[in-house]
């Protein structure tokens, strides 16, 4: 006979162990959760990076703030500060240990190391649970499984209908032999590289005057070559740090996707998508570490309030138009986003841009951030939004 729980968490990385470490802060000790994935994480995979202005539920592991952004443009360069916000990171290798540490500690949560090669829903109304099929064979059966198991090679875009372009970086930590960085300010977005047919830009993260992360990040839909990027950041330490002696301490990749096609929540009546599988990366931006957050304190609002978890509230459609028109732009014309971008810095208070990508502001500071950007790419864009919304409604 199977094994029953109350929630499975389909996948261990950060959507499941988010989600199960805020049902056990919010005192679910009396539910029966399960977490499975492949393998135990606890290196040091990725990183994550968010601006926020208050106390905050892993504020124990941030691994560095920053109170100030570098923002460089190919004219000009702006220091700004962030107050009353933050800009901060989490190295995943510290967020793996501390989640997973107090979720041991918990007496109501189970690890299993497996795969999961199948799930089938259940039937709310008849009270049939959910079950999670195991390579092994073996089922466990779920009142509610999240599934958060995104594997790139099945995800597949209707490009006639929807835009997909991918974040893809590389990144090397260096150590300098001489003072090199601002430790107080992170480095956005250095613009000042050549555009080349393709958005790109350098990413900083400085943890000290000498020790950095340097990241050579594209928006595009196209990946190249290793040698190319770390070409590319060679090539901008000798440009913007002339003569400085290095090491390379450690590097990084990922591939973030970044579309306006949906991602449906609902996987059937006891299986909901979490994570990137559940749409939690902003399409324009590819950040998704609080969105992720604040996914799983309403998750966990909606199971207390309604016994289920799908009443979370979905943000206001513009956004969704707002993030589809950037991706049209940055697709057809990537060499406008360079453009876009130095005019939303240069014209707008930081506060009102966090809330807009927060998705977090008002229709009227909505309107005055769209004011500041150059309007013609993004009526162009709107033209070929609304293009591709006609043919899904026609089904073309």
């Amino acid at each position: 006979m199977s094994q029953r729980y109350d929630y499975v968490m389909a996948g261990g990385g950060a959507a499941g162990l988010s989600l199960a470490y805020h049902l056990v802060q919010a005192g679910h000790t009396d539910k029966q959760i399960l977490i499975i994935d492949l393998e135990e994480k606890r290196n040091n995979d990725r990183t994550w990076c968010f601006w926020i202005d208050r106390p905050f539920l892993f504020d124990p592991i941030v691994h560095r703030r920053w109170s100030h952004i570098w923002f460089h443009g190919p004219h000009r360069s702006h220091r700004f500060a962030l107050n009353p916000y933050e800009y901060r990171m989490i190295r995943g290798e510290d967020f793996y240990r501390y989640t997973r540490e107090a979720l041991v500690a918990s007496a109501n949560v189970t690890f299993l190391n497996a795969a999961v090669t199948e799930i089938v829903d259940g039937d709310v109304a008849a009270g049939t649970p959910a079950q999670v099929v195991l390579s092994s064979g073996e089922t466990v059966e779920a009142e509610w499984v999240f599934d958060s198991l995104f594997l790139p090679r099945d995800f597949v875009v209707d490009e006639a209908r929807y835009r997909f372009l991918k974040q893809h970086f590389v990144g090397w930590t260096i150590r300098t032999a001489e003072a090199s960085f601002d430790p107080a300010a992170a480095t956005m977005f250095d613009l000042r590289i050549e555009q080349n047919g393709a958005f790109r830009f350098m990413y900083i993260l400085p943890f000290s005057e000498r020790e950095a992360l340097v990241e050579y990040t594209f928006f595009s839909t196209d990946l190249l070559d290793r040698e190319t990027y770390e070409a590319g950041i060679r090539s901008y330490i000798e440009t913007y740090l002339p003569g400085v002696s290095y090491e390379i301490v450690e590097d990084e990749s990922g591939i973030i996707p970044m579309t306006d096609q949906p991602f449906p929540r609902h996987g059937g009546q006891r299986i909901m998508r979490t994570g990137t599988k559940g749409g939690r990366v902003k399409a324009s931006t590819g950040f998704a570490f609080l969105r992720t957050q604040r996914d799983s304190e309403r998750i966990v609002r909606s199971l207390e309030k309604h016994g289920h978890p799908f009443a979370v509230p979905a943000p206001p459609r513009r956004y969704g138009t707002f993030d589809a028109m950037l991706l049209s732009i940055l697709d057809r014309t990537p060499d406008r986003g360079r453009d876009i971008f130095v005019k939303l810095f240069e014209k707008n208070p930081l506060p009102r841009i966090w809330r807009f990508l927060d998705e977090d502001a008002g229709l009227v500071e909505n309107l005055k951030l769209m004011a500041s950007v150059p309007w013609g790419p993004f009526i162009a864009a709107w033209f070929d939004v609304r293009l591709r919304r006609m043919r899904r409604q026609k089904g073309e």
